[in-house]
């Protein structure tokens, strides 16, 4: 989903969601053969990816992950893939090699039998480019995104008061700088009336931590009090870089940075409400929707985003629509409920970006929709590695 920030933990997010400079120009490197033996076997895990296959009663997500496959192909087909890729820096990467790449993938994962039989396919058919990462050593720091669902009224009542708004018809020729959050939504987020954008809302929404977690996540679906559904996506945004209000809530010594997760904050603001009207309008940046009438989560690509198949980079660095390889901790909910981190090793389709996902340095991992979703997401945060694969030329 093309996000504000292609981000989870709202803009609350310190340690999960600051934003980390690029360290250099080239934004991955080829691993040479013995380089890439080393790198790659200093894991057996690395690419194991389990998750394709049934085990233990549990479905396999084969054919979500032929689908992402699929979305990424049909973008590759498109004039902005073409031109995306004509400007590509990075040697080797082609529009050509990285469909190639595609299409003998998608035929290993239908014929390989096990995770172990995929994984020698991949090492004897592909070269590895590993991310130089936030340090230039290929250390990536992974968070996650989700789809939310929320209610919400098509009408403004007593209980439901912050509205979410389309794009106004005349953004484009806005002057700059553009008007902050405050400016468009007031500081307690109940400007109304008094706003530019007094008739553009879409929808209404009873919490206000809520409403600004849509405009963070990008996307959105809700159930209306009328009994109607409705879906929203990204359709453009002011333009502000991404402040972290987590950050600037450990900045003010609020909340420790250490430890400082979605759960976390949102309970701080439970406790001090009055604290959003203070901490919310320091994320200057205001993003605007458009009602996309029950379609999936979308990425920048254009195409869907898929549960655990779909990342988001940045853009300006990392090949659109190209296969990678992650390897990272990731949230897991156990038999008695409980959240538990696993290393993992996931195949999956570079589809999406977002305004805090800023240098080699960062990945944002697609969770899916629901509460179920958001609660992982929301827990995710940690180092890692990413790499693109290419077919060996």
């Amino acid at each position: 989903m093309k996000k504000t920030i292609a981000l989870i933990t709202l803009s609350l997010g310190v340690t999960l969601k600051t934003a980390v400079p690029s360290v250099a120009r080239v934004p991955m490197r080829l691993l040479y053969a013995q380089k890439q033996d080393v790198a790659c076997c200093k894991s057996e895990l690395l690419g194991v990816d389990e998750q394709i296959w049934s085990k233990s009663g549990k479905l396999g997500d084969r054919q979500a992950l032929l689908a992402a496959i699929a979305h990424s192909m049909r973008y590759l087909q498109t004039g902005d893939a073409a031109a995306s890729y004509q400007r590509y820096p990075v040697p080797g990467f082609t529009r050509d090699r990285v469909v190639r790449s595609l299409e003998r993938f998608r035929q290993l994962v239908v014929t390989s039998r096990s995770a172990e039989e995929l994984q020698a396919a991949i090492r004897r058919e592909f070269v590895f480019y590993q991310s130089v990462g936030k340090d230039g050593k290929g250390n990536v720091l992974f968070t996650a995104y989700y789809e939310p669902i929320h209610i919400a009224s098509r009408v403004p009542t007593a209980e439901y008061r912050y509205p979410i708004y389309r794009l106004p018809p005349d953004f484009a020729s806005w002057h700059h700088p553009h008007p902050t959050r405050v400016q468009l939504e007031g500081k307690d987020g109940l400007l109304g009336a008094k706003s530019r954008l007094r008739g553009l809302e879409l929808l209404w929404m009873s919490d206000r931590i809520e409403a600004f977690l849509v405009q963070i996540e990008g996307s959105a679906r809700f159930h209306m009090t009328d009994g109607s559904e409705m879906t929203l996506n990204y359709a453009a945004k002011t333009d502000y870089p991404y402040t972290s209000v987590g950050r600037e809530l450990a900045k003010d010594g609020k909340l420790p940075l250490n430890g400082l997760t979605l759960p976390v904050m949102l309970q701080y603001f439970s406790q001090y409400p009055e604290q959003l009207n203070h901490y919310l309008p320091r994320n200057r940046g205001f993003v605007f929707f458009k009602e996309t009438y029950g379609a999936p989560a979308m990425g920048s690509i254009n195409e869907p985003v898929t549960a655990e198949r779909s990342i988001a980079t940045d853009k300006s660095l990392m090949p659109p629509g190209a296969l990678a390889l992650i390897h990272t901790q990731i949230p897991f909910v156990n038999p008695i409920g409980q959240m538990e981190y696993r290393n993992v090793s996931r195949y999956v389709l570079d589809q999406d970006t977002g305004s805090a996902i800023k240098g080699p340095g960062r990945v944002d991992y697609f969770m899916g929709t629901g509460k179920k979703a958001g609660d992982r997401a929301g827990v995710t945060g940690g180092n890692g590695q990413l790499y693109y694969l290419l077919l060996k030329e």
